[in-house]
């Protein structure tokens, strides 16, 4: 028996009751948030090209989206509104019949107990599609932060439980926390999407809300991929500001960032499987080169076994149902 290995890993392995009993990582329905776009007019359910099983939906379609996010268990909805106008400081985010309040109210008449988060960011809203207010062709942050602030006020009045500001502007956290308990919302959590990198990975997205800026790009307010303790200094930051929640965007690329914040923070941290990182799949299994199921459980696992305890997906869905079978 001499150079035999004495350790035999594959017990552990045989079989498939074993290898539920020891699995580390368990991916749950009560892990998912599910993205939703909702727009204005009546009767619309458009799918997204470049994002199959995806759609830009109307308010009145609204109830039947969330009937069935509502029998998979996905326990909440991230929402983006696409607004009927735009205008050069984003002025119908903070509308209080806004697109995306209305889709709040209706989300929540429909079912009272779904997680709502809001989406806070100027740049569906603008004509220049960035996410904050120009001086010349450059972005005002402390002028944006006060936009922020109303729309936040107008988000947590029409329902929100948790605002998510992603404009990555300096102070966006803090700022939002003190408007938000000022007025009362003490109970409204924020979800600081904390490091948010300047990925190419978001074109998809930007598509699908009408999001992408007419000039230059977004480098200057979202991090640099080659940069990591960067990340960690603004995470650093929106815990100082006081985020209920911290977030990773995109999820797959920046494994490494969720782990090292997993590491260093006991907040709750989610991290956004992104368009462009769910269209790549999309793309695989149409092609018939990837195997739908198995792909997708395995990213998403991959997410949660580097210390994500909410994940953004669009995948959640089709995920949902392949977690609550038998």
């Amino acid at each position: 028996m001499t150079g035999y290995p004495e350790n035999r890993l594959h017990r552990l392995r045989k079989t498939a009751g074993i290898r539920n009993l020891v699995r580390e990582t368990k991916l749950s329905v009560n892990d998912l948030i599910f993205p939703l776009f909702v727009t204005h007019g009546e009767n619309i359910k458009t799918e997204i090209k470049s994002m199959p099983g995806n759609y830009q939906i109307s308010l009145d379609n609204l109830p039947r989206e969330i009937g069935e996010l509502t029998s998979l268990g996905i326990p909440g909805v991230l929402l983006f509104g696409l607004p009927g106008e735009k205008d050069e400081t984003g002025s119908s985010a903070s509308f209080r019949h806004g697109i995306v309040q209305n889709a709040v109210r209706v989300t929540k008449d429909t079912n009272p107990d779904i997680l709502v988060i809001t989406d806070l960011c100027l740049c569906g809203y603008t004509i220049h599609g960035h996410c904050g207010i120009l001086n010349g062709e450059n972005i005002d942050n402390d002028k944006t932060l006060d936009i922020y602030i109303e729309i936040a006020l107008s988000q947590a009045s029409a329902g929100s439980d948790i605002i998510a500001p992603s404009g990555m502007m300096d102070g966006q956290v803090g700022i939002i926390r003190k408007a938000l308990d000022t007025n009362g919302y003490t109970g409204t959590a924020v979800m600081g999407y904390s490091a948010k990198y300047a990925s190419s990975f978001y074109g998809p997205f930007r598509a699908a809300s009408d999001s992408s800026p007419s000039f230059g790009d977004r480098n200057s307010y979202q991090i640099d991929p080659a940069n990591w303790r960067m990340a960690m200094r603004e995470i650093q930051e929106d815990v100082d500001e006081g985020a209920d929640i911290i977030m990773i965007k995109p999820a797959l690329a920046y494994l490494d960032i969720i782990n090292r914040a997993r590491a260093t923070y006991n907040h709750p941290i989610a991290a956004y499987n992104v368009s462009g990182e769910f269209s790549l799949i999309k793309a695989g299994i149409a092609a018939g080169t990837l195997d739908a199921k198995t792909i997708i459980l395995e990213i998403l696992t991959s997410i949660k076994r580097a210390g994500a305890d909410i994940i953004i997906s669009y995948h959640a869905k089709e995920a949902a149902r392949w977690l609550t079978e038998g």
